[in-house]
């Protein structure tokens, strides 16, 4: 429990009616506020959250600006008010002091960039869990305390229920705490007030550019978990592209010693202690890996069941931010790795059939070059090596318009492209899906490879996945990917269920059982590369 005079020196603002009074929690839901709560109440894209302070009689107190703070006195609110300038920039230390700044007692490992946080961090969770340590984890699929769910939204949490979790965290004697950090969590504060131990960066690519409007902006959004206020007390950068060297740098330039990892040459080559290099020494039909390890002159060996080299520069990435850690035996933490299995990535649906099945939350163009780079491996080791690929890919509405055309390039590398609805959101998915295709269709022409892969159109996301099941025989693979571990898909504003685990495995067992698809072809709309006009699939 605080003051507001306390909270009021954090967030050097000014304090409207009784300082004395003591809020004991902070959060931004006008609806969901506790008895005795501050009420945070930030500006919004169409609506200013202080014209719903009326509907939060639990409140006791009001954090907001100065637009606020006039909305509030013409409505006749009488509450003690606390004013900022910039309501974000103080949110999560105001709410770190009130839950008591959790972060101090947790050793806190935040991970970072375009791809493999979720994995990074299963694996760091897996590893810290075989090493005797008591875990928490939040990302992308959700929340849990030593593997038991906890119900959140947002990959991050807004910075209020981020240290309530913190504190919840502590209380049930929670040691150490793995998480996702996202660009727009750094950029709009909702980790401030949290002590990161360790900040970890797996690698940059074209994401998020409706929200950061470069990638050098988006670059530097990311920057901050290396440098500055919100900045690691150890730094591991995975140096395999240019960002990373680049992130590394900004540790280097904010006082750190980066611990630098990877798969590549400049890894396994630098002179920098500590380093941990990877690669692979063997590779099996599943896709499982035996990799070395050279984690500065001292030398181990890794099973990872997880498939493709990105991911063992996720494996290298975990172990690395592992080195940092007081009390963390590493060959324990290794031993974690290898009994590791991450929701949607490269998930493999089995049910007995002879050909490869795959869901992945690949939604960004490098991370599905990857996964059918992973693919056309696994192929090559399978009992019947020289496979075709079809995949199932789509791009999200009300998002970076620009990706769509790079998503559909992206999976020109597989056989048999069959572009459908993602996330279409508010959107008409008709020219999303059009955008896909054609980026498909125009790497095709420039690889001379038009005549050779069929790019279809189809505007189920259900049917999309019969279509590529039909097409694929012995030997060959299947993937879906954009979703991973997601069970819903958002049309409109609504959110249906759909999994894309569920429906592979439907329509592979269909397959198997020879009733086929194409009973349930009435209404969908498929455009061949070849045809001039749309027509109706024939039955």
């Amino acid at each position: 429990m605080s003051t507001l005079h306390t909270l009021n020196e954090i967030a050097h603002g000014t304090i409207h009616g009784d300082g004395d009074l003591e809020v004991r929690d902070i959060g931004l839901d006008s609806k969901a506020l506790p008895d005795g709560a501050l009420f945070a109440a930030l500006p919004g894209t169409r609506v200013h959250g202080a014209q719903f302070a009326a509907d939060t009689p639990a409140a006791a107190a009001i954090l907001t600006d100065a637009q606020g703070v006039e909305i509030l006195r013409a409505a006749g609110e009488s509450r003690p008010v606390i004013e900022v300038a910039d309501i974000r920039a103080v949110l999560g230390h105001v709410a770190a002091e009130i839950y008591g700044h959790p972060t101090d007692k947790l050793t806190v490992v935040g991970v970072t960039g375009t791809s493999g946080k979720t994995t990074t961090s299963y694996l760091v969770e897996a590893g810290l869990l075989a090493a005797g340590k008591s875990v928490g984890l939040i990302g992308t699929t959700g929340t849990r305390i030593n593997r038991e769910p906890v119900p959140t939204t947002l990959t991050t949490p807004e910075a209020p229920t981020l240290q309530a979790l913190f504190a919840r965290m502590v209380s049930e004697g929670v040691t150490h705490v793995v998480m996702e950090v996202s660009s727009h969590a750094l950029e709009l504060g909702r980790v401030a007030g949290t002590r990161f131990a360790v900040g970890g960066f797996t690698n940059l690519s074209q994401d998020h550019l409706d929200f950061h409007p470069t990638m050098e902006e988006y670059f530097w959004a990311k920057a901050r978990l290396f440098g500055g206020k919100q900045g690691a007390e150890h730094a591991v950068c995975c140096i395999d592209d240019d960002w990373g060297q680049r992130m590394a740098e900004v540790a280097r330039d904010a006082g750190h010693t980066p611990v630098i990892v990877g798969t590549s040459a400049k890894v396994r080559d630098a002179k920098a202690p500590g380093r941990v290099y990877a690669h692979q020494k063997d590779v099996d039909a599943t896709g499982a890996q035996d990799v070395a390890l050279a984690i500065g002159d001292d030398a181990y060996e890794l099973h990872l069941p997880l498939p493709g080299e990105f991911n063992i520069a996720n494996a290298a990435l975990a172990v690395g931010m592992a080195t940092c850690l007081d009390g963390v035996e590493l060959t324990e933490f290794l031993r974690g790795i290898e009994n590791v299995a991450v929701p949607g990535r490269m998930e493999r649906v089995d049910r007995g059939q002879d050909f490869i099945a795959v869901v992945d939350y690949a939604h960004k163009p490098a991370a599905i070059e990857a996964v059918l780079q992973t693919l056309r491996g696994q192929l090559k080791a399978s009992p019947h090596p020289g496979g075709g690929i079809a995949i199932v890919v789509g791009a999200g509405g009300d998002r970076d318009s620009t990706k769509r055309p790079l998503m559909g390039a992206a999976a020109a590398a597989a056989d048999f492209v069959v572009v459908t609805d993602d996330n279409p959101r508010t959107e008409d998915p008709a020219p999303i899906r059009q955008a896909v295709a054609e980026g498909a269709r125009k790497a095709l022409r420039a690889d001379d490879r038009a005549t050779e892969v069929e790019v279809v159109d189809v505007d189920s996301r259900a049917r999309a996945i019969d279509v590529a099941v039909d097409w694929v025989g012995t030997g060959d693979a299947v993937i879906v990917v954009g979703k991973g571990h997601e069970v819903g898909q958002i049309v409109g504003t609504e959110t249906i269920h759909f999994d894309d685990r569920e429906e592979l495995a439907r329509a592979v067992e269909e397959k198997l059982s020879g009733r086929g698809h194409a009973d349930s072809a009435g209404g969908d709309t498929i455009v061949h590369e070849n045809s001039c006009a749309t027509e109706k699939e024939q039955q």
